[in-house]
């Protein structure tokens, strides 16, 4: 039997476990594993981490944009090296804030989609914020790694791992 004829054998075999898995059970109820948990029992709402994380995902949205405004000012008083880098970073600035607006949204509706860009919006603003620190700008590198370091928490946390991990299966009770 060839390569091809014992990959096909098995994504059969592997198809017809999960049609068995997702047979109705005698009582009605699916036989495979319960969906994934998108908001915490009885609440509507995701975990309160999540909730943290899409309030600090806000702030540093808001955060982009103050630097962005601070960059059209700059731009408009002529502080900037050149006209069309200003704007630049000016428009740069207002969609990166506006893009991290978004993905605070999704946090707050528990969409999965949005680990990995909150990942990395936290990676991004810790790596900025030691940046700061190095620049000495300490009354923006302080609050910028705080708001890193408690996003990071807030991203790994239990609750947050569990609702925003695709394909987490819940390991069961050790008792």
């Amino acid at each position: 039997m060839g390569s091809r004829s014992k990959a096909r054998a098995r994504a059969q075999a592997s198809q017809q476990a999960a049609n068995r898995a997702s047979a109705p059970r005698p009582g009605g109820t699916p036989a495979g594993p319960a969906p994934a948990r998108t908001v915490s029992p009885g609440t509507g709402q995701p975990p309160r981490t999540v909730l943290a994380l899409a309030a600090i995902q806000g702030v540093e949205a808001l955060g982009v944009l103050g630097a962005a405004v601070l960059a059209a000012v700059d731009t408009g008083t002529g502080k900037s090296y050149q006209l069309g880098s200003g704007i630049a970073i000016t428009l740069i600035g207002v969609c990166t804030a506006l893009l991290l607006g978004l993905v605070a949204m999704g946090l707050r509706a528990g969409r999965r989609w949005t680990r990995t860009p909150a990942l990395l919006t936290q990676l991004f603003t810790g790596i900025v914020a030691i940046y700061l620190l190095e620049a000495p700008r300490y009354e923006w590198g302080i609050p910028a790694l705080l708001l890193a370091l408690a996003g990071m928490a807030m991203l790994f946390a239990p609750a947050s791992m569990e609702l925003l991990t695709p394909g987490r299966v819940k390991k069961p009770d050790s008792s």
